[in-house]
């Protein structure tokens, strides 16, 4: 591999790093749980778009924010970020341990 080229990677965040980006303005969560989890129970101010049906080139701008994806429990959010940046796209973070998680800090949730 060269020097240039660039794998696709992951980075891990914290529930505190997304809790206190949300709060600042500075990230944009990106919930790609499915429907019926969403329903059950939700982060709030998340932009939801499913896995299922996940589309990098139908992600909303930014606006500057950084892309941050989430799910229940960091795995699906992995499979999204690296979906969007084989797309070409720079949004290498997710929410580590997922909404589990998130509740376990004691996070607020939408239900």
């Amino acid at each position: 591999m060269g020097w240039f080229s660039r794998k696709p990677k992951v980075q891990d965040l914290s529930v505190e790093e997304v809790a206190r980006g949300l709060k600042e303005g500075r990230m944009l969560l990106v919930d790609v749980r499915e429907p019926n989890e969403i329903a059950a129970e939700s982060y709030p101010d998340a932009v939801v778009m499913p896995l299922s049906q996940f589309d990098p080139a139908a992600l909303p701008d930014p606006a500057g924010k950084d892309v941050v994806f989430a799910c229940r429990s960091g795995r699906r959010s992995v499979t999204a970020s690296l979906a969007a940046q084989e797309h070409g796209l720079p949004y290498d973070k997710h929410l580590a341990g997922g909404i589990l998680a998130w509740k376990a800090a004691g996070q607020p949730t939408k239900t």
